[in-house]
């Protein structure tokens, strides 16, 4: 599967743009927004391209200072047609293209087995590498970090003067001067079927990527990972309000700083692609909301690491600067799409 966490959050930073929120966060949206977002293809960086939307059913006013608010620091674009069974729709829509700083050699990829969690295996197209990598072992796991091409894009710098989100939103704080910085991450247990322990490593231990980095490119001995292509979707409300996130979907959120009524019961369904081979990775992400109409330290030297991804692993796309976290997910298949 494959979710993007940057989609979602977006639409929730939406919806908390037209309660009784705080200017801190739409002032981190402001900020962040134009940062991650801008398209650096023409430099020959990553290409990106980034909108949100509102719609609202034409018997609901929406208040100008929301409005406002909405087309500029999250760069809403206008309104259009909407179904006649909703009043009120956001949408986030997120496509990611980069190419590898250093790209795989397709001459030299090969068919091998990739072993499931259910103990078979299939044939699987591998890319193979050589030379030096960023790759670090730790306890039970390796991390394959891949940056992406950089092109001009490099050269643009970004001054950030925030409050600091690390204490407040789980973000690194921001200094100057920060270039931008793509990378994809592949976190590969050691044993072939230790993904569901890592993954729960992972999701219950705060800055979990932020201490398990490699620092820097260490030569590589084996070293395979599989081409993969994979398209997933879900109801992300569901998953929302088992976590305790209720009221934006409950009928009961408070939405009076968008709205000069109220709003009945809401779901959030999100869907994302990605597919990864030597060239590079494409990405994309839609998450849309809507309404019912009823009511790291110092690295030591490592010599001759071996990357093999011949069974389950974990994915991220990452932005470096900030630490944003725009795509996740994992590979237990990767001829599955």
């Amino acid at each position: 599967m494959v979710y993007s966490p940057l989609s979602i959050q977006v639409v929730l930073w939406l919806l908390t743009a037209g309660s009784k929120s705080t200017d801190q966060l739409n002032s981190l949206a402001s900020h962040l927004v134009p940062l991650i977002f801008t398209d650096g293809s023409t430099e020959g960086g990553p290409c990106l391209s980034f909108a949100n939307g509102l719609w609202v059913k034409d018997t609901i006013p929406i208040k100008p200072s929301f409005k406002e608010v909405v087309d500029t620091a999250y760069k809403a674009l206008s309104p259009g047609l909407i179904d006649h069974t909703t009043t009120l729709i956001f949408s986030n829509a997120l496509y990611f293209k980069g190419l590898w700083s250093r790209k795989f050699d397709a001459s030299i990829t090969i068919t091998d087995n990739f072993h499931l969690l259910n103990g078979t295996s299939v044939k699987a197209p591998f890319m193979r590498s050589s030379g030096e990598h960023f790759v670090r072992a730790f306890d039970g796991f390796k991390v394959l970090k891949l940056p992406y091409s950089q092109g001009e894009d490099k050269e643009r710098q970004f001054s950030m003067h925030l409050f600091p989100p690390d204490e407040t939103y789980g973000l690194p704080a921001l200094g100057e001067d920060k270039e931008r910085q793509f990378s994809m991450y592949l976190l590969l247990p050691d044993e072939k079927y230790g993904l569901p322990a890592l993954v729960e490593r992972v999701c219950s231990e705060p800055g979990f990527l932020d201490r398990h980095q490699p620092g820097r490119r260490v030569p590589v001995g084996d070293f395979k990972i599989p081409r993969f292509k994979i398209t997933s979707g879900f109801t992300a409300s569901e998953i929302l309000m088992d976590l305790g996130l209720v009221l934006p979907f409950n009928g009961d959120g408070d939405l009076t700083e968008m709205l000069e009524s109220g709003i009945g019961e809401a779901k959030m369904i999100h869907k994302s692609f990605i597919e990864v081979d030597e060239e590079g990775t494409k990405a994309a992400a839609a998450s849309v909301y809507y309404t019912l109409m009823c009511s790291a330290g110092p690295v030591e030297r490592i010599e001759d690491i071996d990357f093999v991804a011949d069974h389950p692993f974990l994915l991220l796309i990452r932005e470096e600067t900030t630490g944003t976290v725009m795509f996740i997910g994992h590979v237990l298949n990767p001829l599955k799409e």
